[in-house]
């Protein structure tokens, strides 16, 4: 079953079309971040409402700009180091509204990453000494069921 667009939708996505073909940049609608990203609408909602994205909006329709979209990206990126949203919030902000700030972006950039690197560092050494562990019982009682074995055949 088809989905019928209101006049408003078709008003919008004029209006898209006719800014991306004068040269104005690059503008997505919610359904092209969401299927580059693979995220959920609701996603991106709830960013914009943490204050993370703030797009245009032309008859009801979100409107992203390419600086949304790469405001969004480092969302994602932020959010697969672990860091917070104020982190991440806080991080956006440094760049200021003409990249005045982009060498302390940078530097922050790089702080966070050195911790994610090193606490990443510090549970694969734990990881290690599991396993190590886990190989040296799993060596034990793969011996003792053998010894088990070999009494029964020897009875």
């Amino acid at each position: 079953m088809g989905t019928k667009k209101n006049d408003e939708q078709v008003r919008a996505e004029a209006f898209v079309a006719s800014v991306q073909h004068s040269g104005d940049g690059e503008l997505f609608g919610i359904a092209d971040l969401c299927e580059e990203f693979g995220i959920s609408p609701r996603a991106v909602r709830f960013y914009e409402d943490k204050g993370l994205l703030s797009p245009r909006r032309v008859n009801g329709a979100r409107i992203y700009t390419r600086r949304d979209r790469a405001r969004l990206l480092l969302i994602l990126r932020g959010k697969a180091i672990g860091s917070s949203l104020a982190e991440i919030k806080h991080y956006l902000e440094l760049y200021g509204q003409h990249g005045e700030g982009r060498a302390q972006q940078l530097k922050y950039a790089m702080e966070r990453t050195g911790e994610a690197i090193r606490e990443l560092e510090d549970r694969r050494a734990n990881i290690d000494v599991i396993l190590a562990e886990l190989r040296v019982i799993n060596a034990s009682v793969q011996r003792q069921l053998e010894q088990r074995q070999r009494s029964k055949t020897e009875d």
